[in-house]
């Protein structure tokens, strides 16, 4: 006689069932805080080792969990084992789970379909890799200016808030004209709090739009043309997501995936708009008969240097190692260009805060040599 689960229900009284959901909660809010890039890098490293030795799915996934110092990171581990044994595919697995990018669990499916999973888990690795480096470069690229920065706020705000009134008690007293710049300066004295209030608000303003706004076409378009007009960073991170696009083709050609089928898994694995946008032409000009290196030539978020060097690989018909070597290539630059944001970057705050506390210093002092010869007199 079997038993019908469908209409079991739980004799636990709801408050517990209540307790359970609240800590569910706290189990979620915890793993999207703590399965970072760094612990990505481990987790498929150590599950395309695994795959790779001949275990099966079921049995590798165990040992994953069992290797995780976090309760949390088991209970997500095992939860992924049950969709599995279900009959879930891992890719279907993976992107239920809410925890991971599309460019994860479309390259597991990748993976999957090409009987390739444990090449395609390598490569996510070291792609996570190479994240957390870049990361990792960039905080010790700004590190240092930001620490300054923030110190040259803090000299700024006491000259503003206290040794400004001062000044500025005392020219009152002579009643002398004041130099335009320091009549400025002491103007910004006077309503410094009220604008840093509202530059807080509007800063506040800005990030509510932006989450509000964030999936919207017309937003995500303006977003990414002003960010890659902004210097240096804009550069950068158009290098950053040619490096993925090249990664992501390498990975899809090598796994012998047609053109096609690759072109529209990029387009759902890329997250930046130029390359969304433009990736939707270029497949249908492809779909007609045009060359790869034709159809991305139209488009201007794709260099000359690619280009180029994918006309030649098509006529070989080697596109898969071309962008495989392109991706190196553009890994090195962004590399070298992180590198150089952090030597420009940091004179570049010296000025600046030169700049703002030599113009407030400027500002005082000027009229107190007109004072000390009225006193002369």
């Amino acid at each position: 006689m079997g038993v019908d689960i469908s209409t079991y229900r739980s004799s636990r009284p709801k408050t517990a069932v209540k307790k359970e959901g609240k800590v569910t909660k706290l189990l979620e809010l915890e793993l999207n805080k703590g399965f970072s890039n760094k612990n990505k890098v481990e987790f498929y490293k150590e599950f395309a080792t695994l795959l790779n030795s001949g275990v099966d799915f079921r049995q590798a996934l165990d040992i994953l969990k069992n290797q995780q110092k976090k309760k949390v990171h088991q209970e997500f581990i095992a939860d992924i084992t049950k969709q599995v044994i279900k009959g879930k595919s891992l890719y279907a697995a993976f992107k239920d789970s809410g925890k991971f990018s599309p460019y994860e669990y479309y390259s597991i499916k990748i993976g999957e379909e090409t009987r390739k999973l444990g090449k395609v888990l390598n490569e996510l690795s070291q792609f996570f890799d190479r994240k957390v480096k870049t990361k990792r470069q960039m905080i010790s690229v700004f590190t240092y200016p930001s620490f300054v920065l923030m110190l040259t706020l803090g000299v700024l705000y006491f000259m503003l808030q206290y040794v400004v009134p001062m000044f500025s008690s005392v020219f009152r007293q002579f009643g002398k004209e004041l130099p335009a710049l320091t009549k400025k300066v002491i103007v910004l004295s006077e309503n410094f709090t009220g604008i840093m209030v509202a530059s807080l608000l509007t800063f506040t303003v800005l990030l509510a739009l932006h989450y509000l706004y964030r999936r919207n076409v017309a937003y995500k378009a303006f977003r990414a043309k002003a960010l890659l007009k902004v210097p240096f960073l804009g550069k950068l991170v158009h290098q950053v997501y040619t490096t993925r696009f090249c990664q992501s083709m390498s990975l899809l050609l090598g796994a012998k995936t047609p053109l096609i089928t690759s072109l529209e898994l990029v387009h759902k694995m890329i997250g930046f708009y130029p390359f969304e946008s433009s990736l939707e032409r270029v497949k249908a000009d492809v779909s007609k008969g045009e060359q790869l290196s034709t159809a991305l030539s139209k488009h201007p978020v794709y260099d000359f240097k690619m280009i180029s060097m994918v006309s030649v690989a098509e006529r070989v018909n080697t596109l898969d190692e071309m962008f495989e070597r392109l991706a190196l290539q553009y890994e090195e630059e962004t590399q070298h260009q992180t590198k150089m944001i952090g030597v420009v970057v940091e004179p570049l705050i010296i000025v600046i805060i030169g700049s703002i506390v030599g113009v407030v210093l400027i500002a005082m002092y000027s009229p107190m040599f007109d004072l000390s010869k009225i006193l002369q007199q």
